[in-house]
């Protein structure tokens, strides 16, 4: 008997939402199936199931993680794209105040054309913008004609006063050279164009100077006779297409007095007992035997006072304003302790620092070559010169929070001579921090914080950190995380004239803190950003020998370096 319409067995064949095939029957009404369709359906499922593979399940996630991975390129180009964009957004605004103020000085002493660019200008309207650059283009085509028949004209002139012109360059020039030579000599630099201070008049009113004319002096390149090439400028050549270089940069600096020195400045490190009495001998030797006028902390003045009254000539200073005017009175300072004294008095200078002496009276010196005994000797031959000294760069650093309405509302400057270092302070989550170097993201630290060191800091806490021991002479700054989270982060040594952004990205778990050479911290919130570059103020101090062999003696001295027995020389040989 033939199966009736209503126990039709459907069997259709679907996609599902894999991807993958997959059979439906449609029930008879009566509930039952036939043994044929049943038959021929098992057979279908089985096809089916034979034809599908689990390598199109395996070809779908590789697809979906390739997707991912390039979402995250997206993600990281948009990032970098944004720190570019407020970078330029930056730079423009930067342009349009001056182009502004410039326009408005023009317009003070009577130009129309201008005033009437500046009225046409709306930086908020693109169609006034582009109105500007209509009205733009006649005049500068306008303004090219012109000047190609002026140079026509000119260039008959030119060529009949050209004799006369280059007889009256060479006696300038001349005379020029016998004025530079009279005050610097070939190839020196004088303080007054090194260390010069344009505040120095307008604030000599209000605190006059009691004793007299601050001592000039001259920094020259250390040269072995007068034979020696090493007093040469430093200049690149390009000599039959070839570069060369006639001199290094970082060169042996001499330092020598055109003046006496008449006031120095000492400062010592507190609570010694032994730094104190080495004070008052050194204090009655330079006033007696030296003659020189003398200031010192207003802490050691009052112990000085308290031992005899006889060191009332010893002058001290009463507040943050005269402190800031030292450097146009001091001419050499004096330093007992260690480092940290000479930190201290580099930090008491936020401008130009004159020549720093340091003894050696503390627990480890990296940049204290003088040894207390002999300081009577040392101080001799300074105060006669001339002598080498090592001129050390130091940081200075901003930070812009993240409520700050431009980049000129910023707290500091600070100024470091070893190192900035932002860390994770008491939280317990990783640090996370974005870097960028000239508007160019260098990467994201995660870990313990990171260090910006100067070369005299390389042996201080980034040494310590892993970085590297450079010598203090070469230009850069050292770039040295503290404990990353990462077995390939290694050091950087980046060059001087860069600038660091260190910013606390918004998804950051935690704050940060930034401390300058161990002091003045700071937090850091989600937002704020901490800018580092180069200071235009080194700090000179004077070298016993000179900058490398007293760096050589500081590490060998104070780490062991490369400390080990020798070798024994009886042992087995080669043949």
């Amino acid at each position: 008997m033939a199966p009736s319409k209503n126990s039709t067995v459907i069997t259709s064949t679907s996609l599902n939402y894999a991807g993958e095939p997959s059979v439906s029957c449609s029930q008879p009404e009566n509930g039952f199936l036939n043994s044929i369709s049943l038959l021929s359906s098992e057979k279908a499922v089985q096809e089916l199931l034979q034809q599908s593979s689990v390598q199109s399940t395996d070809d779908h996630l590789m697809e979906f993680a390739d997707a991912m991975r390039t979402v995250a390129k997206a993600l990281r180009r948009a990032a970098e794209g944004k720190a570019s964009a407020q970078a330029e957004a930056a730079e423009w605004k930067r342009k349009y105040e001056l182009e502004r103020a410039h326009n408005l000085h023009l317009e003070h002493k009577g130009y129309n054309f201008y005033e009437k660019l500046q009225s046409s200008w709306i930086p908020s309207s693109l169609c006034n913008a582009m109105g500007m650059i209509g009205f733009m283009l006649p005049c500068v085509f306008f303004l090219e004609i012109f000047k190609q028949r002026g140079r026509e004209v000119s260039e008959e002139q030119s060529s009949k006063e050209t004799n006369s012109i280059g007889e009256r360059t060479e006696n300038l020039a001349s005379q020029s050279n016998e004025q530079s030579e009279q005050c610097c000599g070939m190839n020196g630099i004088c303080s007054h164009e090194v260390l010069r201070d344009d505040e120095s008049c307008s604030d000599s009113k209000v605190f006059p100077n009691k004793f007299t004319r601050k001592a000039s002096f001259k920094l020259s390149w250390w040269c072995n006779g007068d034979d020696s090439d090493q007093h040469k400028h430093d200049i690149v050549s390009f000599e039959r297409g070839n570069i060369t270089t006639a001199e290094r940069s970082s060169k042996q600096i001499a330092l020598k007095w055109e003046s006496q020195p008449q006031t120095v400045i000492i400062l010592t490190k507190p609570n010694s007992i032994s730094v104190r009495i080495l004070c008052a001998e050194m204090v009655r030797w330079l006033r007696e035997q030296k003659k020189l006028n003398i200031y010192v902390e207003p802490r050691v003045r009052a112990e000085l006072l308290t031992e005899s009254s006889i060191f009332n000539f010893v002058h001290t200073w009463k507040d943050e304003s005269e402190i800031m005017l030292l450097h146009t009175k001091v001419d050499l300072v004096i330093t007992l302790g260690g480092d940290g004294t000479v930190l201290w008095a580099a930090s008491m200078f936020k401008g130009p620092v004159p020549p720093v002496v340091p003894f050696s009276l503390g627990s480890l010196g990296f940049m204290t070559p003088f040894h207390s005994e002999r300081y009577r000797d040392y101080l001799d031959l300074i105060l006669k010169g001339p002598f080498n000294i090592t001129l050390r760069h130091r940081l200075q650093c901003h930070v812009i929070r993240e409520a700050a309405k431009n980049e000129y509302e910023t707290e500091g400057p600070m100024l470091v001579l070893n190192e900035v270092t932002i860390d994770r302070g008491i939280s317990s989550y990783l640090t996370n921090l974005e870097c960028y170097c000239d508007n160019s993201f260098v990467t994201s630290v995660q870990g313990d914080g990171l260090i910006l060191s100067t070369t005299s800091g390389s042996t201080a806490y980034s040494l310590a950190a892993g970085g590297s021991m450079v010598h203090p002479q070469v230009p850069g700054i050292l770039f040295t995380p503290i404990c990353p989270h990462s077995l390939s982060f290694r050091p950087l040594i980046l060059p001087e004239h860069v600038t660091l952004r260190v910013q606390v990205p918004f998804n950051s778990r935690s704050h940060a803190w930034a401390s300058f050479d161990g002091k003045d911290r700071k937090r850091l919130a989600p937002g704020d950003a901490l800018v580092c570059s180069m200071a235009p103020w080194p700090v000179p101090t004077a070298c016993q020998v000179d900058s490398t062999s007293d760096f050589l003696n500081s590490i060998h001295d104070g780490l062991h370096w490369n400390l080990r027995k020798t070798q024994s020389f009886d042992g087995p040989r080669e043949a």
